[in-house]
């Protein structure tokens, strides 16, 4: 719970809402800083870094392939977006983390995250790995047991976090805006 709280208060501390000149529409890390790396599975086969992609713009996405509310509407929004940018959206990489390690295998991921764009890639590991990307990004992850089953939901924080070419943390969208905006946001990280 403290690490928890500890995050939570680094991000309110860092986190400027459209302070930054860009006039970004998410939340800014001013300063930006160096978003934590991690190793882990990815959906294509291969071991998945997040600073492989640099050079690109990278948008982390936090969820669950069993997740039948919030993770769909994300990654659709998601999917939108990417194909608004036209050719921009090579520069651009989305890796969809998951708060679900122990259903969430990579070609579990890999066959969920093709229904929305074949280019997004899915990020899975051990419970322990999953568990460290969580905290190095300050996102929080509970199962809950659904009542007369022995399958659960888990309910988690859903933040976009758009890391730039350098594997900087630039800014932090919560859940529920649009693919507009995210657009927007990406055009002008893609500038800068």
């Amino acid at each position: 719970m403290k690490t928890f709280v500890a995050a939570l208060l680094l991000a309110a501390a860092t986190i400027v809402h459209a302070a930054e000149p860009l006039g970004l529409k998410a939340g800014t890390f001013d300063p930006p800083r160096m978003a934590p790396d991690f190793t882990v599975k990815g959906s294509n086969g291969k071991p998945l870094t997040l600073s492989q992609y640099r050079g690109k713009l990278v948008l982390l996405e936090f969820g669950y392939t069993s997740c039948v509310d919030v993770c769909p509407v994300s990654l659709a929004m998601l999917a939108q977006a990417r194909k608004q940018l036209g050719a921009q959206a090579d520069q651009l990489q989305v890796i969809y983390v998951t708060v679900d390690p122990e259903r969430d295998t990579e070609e579990r991921m890999r066959n969920y995250l093709r229904a929305f764009d074949p280019t997004f890639i899915g990020a899975t590991g051990t419970p322990q790995q999953m568990a460290k990307v969580r905290q190095d990004y300050g996102i929080t992850a509970t199962k809950k047991p659904i009542e007369g089953s022995k399958d659960y939901i888990v309910g988690h924080s859903s933040y976009l976090y758009f890391v730039d070419s350098a594997g900087k943390l630039r800014a932090l969208l919560p859940y529920g805006r649009t693919a507009d905006d995210v657009v927007h946001d990406v055009k002008l990280l893609l500038k800068n």
